[in-house]
């Protein structure tokens, strides 16, 4: 593997470990090769739909990347959104000390950040994919797909697949997934060609126009939308405002009626601010078990 190296410094509390350990935990991404030190994995970059292999380890502040090819800025900026570390942190903490319910994740994971998908249109794809889905066999699925029609990357003598670009996945065959879910891929495809499921494009707009647009786009509902911008672009202040899921989570927390309107939700993630995606990473982090020694 010739690797080209620069190291990304983190501006507020950052854990890696605890990055690696939600990465190794979490159903979508379990198969990753990593040994519980180094994280390595390959996709296609949104400066060019390029494929190419990346390893990051932590270093004291920050990490330490190794690309298979020359990263150029954009690049670099994708690894650092990726693992949200192309945003200062430095407030954050203090959103525990007015918030014991929020310290008190925090406190169990310090340095915990979210953890994002590889590219918007990745997470747009795997959000369609696990759609009546489990996230065990949508992550089958998935690699099944990036197998077939992506490309196959060496990292450290591991062999990591590419999830296939827009063009590709545009061009593919029969991708095995129910006729519909082939017909909103290839739509959101087009969508990615045409800009519109780009990190930059998706951060340039409010959190609010920005799930509006994704709810716009074929197969895409309101989770979809979040994941996407949240999870995907790694928006650091977005609140869907329509995840049963998420509000399970927090009115167990925070001892909410069980018939408050997400009113209540949108009231309560308002004191987040400027990290409300931050603070419900926490909570979906912990229901997966990922932050309990």
């Amino acid at each position: 593997m010739s690797t080209h190296g620069f190291t990304i410094t983190a501006e507020g509390p950052f854990d890696f470990d605890a990055s690696l350990r939600f990465l190794e935990d979490w159903p979508a991404t379990s198969a990753l090769p990593t040994d519980g030190r180094v994280l390595r994995f390959a996709y296609c970059s949104e400066s060019d739909w390029r494929p190419i292999g990346v390893r990051v380890t932590g270093v004291p502040g920050g990490v330490e990347v190794a690309t298979t090819r020359a990263p150029g800025p954009g690049i670099r900026a994708e690894v650092a959104r990726i693992l949200s570390l192309d945003v200062d942190g430095t407030g954050f903490a203090k959103l525990g000390e007015a918030d014991p319910v929020l310290g008190d994740l925090q406190r169990r994971r310090p340095g915990l950040r979210p953890v994002c998908f590889w590219s918007p249109w990745e997470a747009a794809c795997w959000a369609v994919i696990v759609q009546r889905s489990s996230m065990l066999i949508a992550a089958r699925l998935k690699q099944r797909i990036a197998e077939r029609y992506g490309a196959t990357v060496v990292v450290d003598g591991h062999d990591c697949t590419v999830f296939p670009p827009p063009v590709s996945l545009l061009e593919a065959g029969a991708l095995g997934l129910p006729a519909q879910k082939e017909e909103w891929l290839r739509g959101l495809a087009r969508a990615a060609l045409d800009g519109l499921l780009t990190t930059e494009h998706l951060r340039s707009l409010t959190p609010e126009e920005a799930l509006a647009q994704l709810r716009a786009l074929p197969g895409v509902g309101p989770f979809s939308a979040g994941l996407i911008l949240i999870r995907g672009a790694g928006a650091p202040d977005a609140f869907p405002g329509d995840e049963p899921r998420l509000f399970a989570l927090l009115r167990e927390a925070y001892g909410l009626a069980e018939d408050a309107p997400p009113s209540s939700y949108r009231k309560l993630a308002e004191s987040w601010r400027p990290y409300r995606s931050w603070a419900s990473f926490l909570f979906r982090a912990d229901s997966y078990g990922v932050m309990n020694d």
